[in-house]
């Protein structure tokens, strides 16, 4: 079975002008062209734009997608689609719990009724190192953060929700693959990190090196970002500093 260029675009939600690109650049061969010049693709094709999009949203460019695609075998293709599955049901089981609650809340306020304190914020993402941030780093600085945050729009605050994950998945494709630290593709995805960091407080040179070492000397960072890849955030690490040291002040 096979699709046209036009059919997969329909499909896939990618426009054809793209897939042209992607042929052209070498990153998607179509499986054959017609006579009259229509690509067309098969199976093969289709699971590798699968790909190709999974390493484009972890913020990876073509040139860092293409050497992926090279090196990854099936197997290496399947351990990623895992990781990445996995993260999708636990987004989907958070939003599962924040939608019933949600829904409680509804129906307890038209029914007058009244919802325990414990089921009010099941759902809920929380922040469980505020009170340590307040001790370390002040009030001010803390309730400056929150300021920022009521100001974000829709788009800010999905950037926040899912890059950190975005910028840890390519960064560990990337180690993978022996790419170094200082590596345009690296300082890309750490340029993101820096992004989402702005959006709650603006680190300089000095600063932003010194949570990249925290994330290194504290246990709980590190297992949460490395997922028991310790590897993986000393390599955050080295290239935070490389990117304090080369853009910032």
């Amino acid at each position: 079975m096979s699709w046209s260029i036009a059919e997969l675009a329909r499909i896939s939600g990618v426009t054809s002008r793209t897939l042209r690109h992607y042929d052209a650049v070498g990153l998607l061969p179509p499986a054959w062209v017609a006579g009259n010049g229509w690509r067309h693709y098969e199976r093969e094709q289709l699971l590798r734009l699968q790909q190709i999009l999974l390493l484009r949203n972890l913020g990876l460019g073509l040139r860092g997608v293409a050497e992926i695609l090279e090196r990854d075998s099936r197997d290496g293709t399947v351990v990623v689609l895992r990781r990445h599955r996995r993260r999708l049901i636990e987004e989907q089981e958070r939003l599962r719990r924040q939608l019933g609650t949600v829904d409680r809340t509804i129906d307890e306020m038209q029914e007058g009724g009244t919802m325990t304190a414990d089921t009010m914020f099941d759902g809920f993402e929380h922040n469980p190192y505020e009170a340590e941030a307040r001790q370390r780093w002040g009030d001010e600085a803390v309730d400056a953060s929150y300021e920022r945050m009521k100001g974000w729009t829709p788009a800010d605050a999905d950037k926040a929700r899912t890059s950190y994950g975005r910028v840890h998945e390519g960064l560990a494709a990337l180690l993978a693959g022996g790419v170094a630290a200082a590596d345009d593709r690296v300082q890309e995805l750490v340029d993101l990190h820096y992004q989402v960091t702005s959006l709650f407080w603006t680190p300089n040179a000095e600063a932003y090196r010194g949570l990249a070492q925290m994330y290194v000397d504290d246990e709980r960072f590190t297992r949460n970002i490395g997922q028991g890849n310790d590897a993986l955030v000393a390599y955050l690490r080295d290239a935070m500093s490389v990117y304090a040291g080369t853009r910032l002040r």
